[in-house]
């Protein structure tokens, strides 16, 4: 990812350069990352307790 494209995303996901400041570069891509998978609706069903107790 080049640096114009960064804070291209940077901007998209409504970070302001002071923020950026406290952030990672890892930091930043897990926010792209779930931001871009809030809109997913193919999860077919989600885990219960019993699922979990399961595991």
């Amino acid at each position: 990812m080049t640096t114009p494209l960064f804070l291209l995303r940077c901007l998209q996901i409504g970070l302001s350069l002071d923020e950026l400041d406290l952030l990672t570069i890892g930091m930043v891509t897990e926010i792209a990352i779930e931001r871009a998978n809030d809109d997913y609706d193919g999860y077919a069903t989600l885990a219960t307790q019993e699922d979990f107790d399961r595991w």
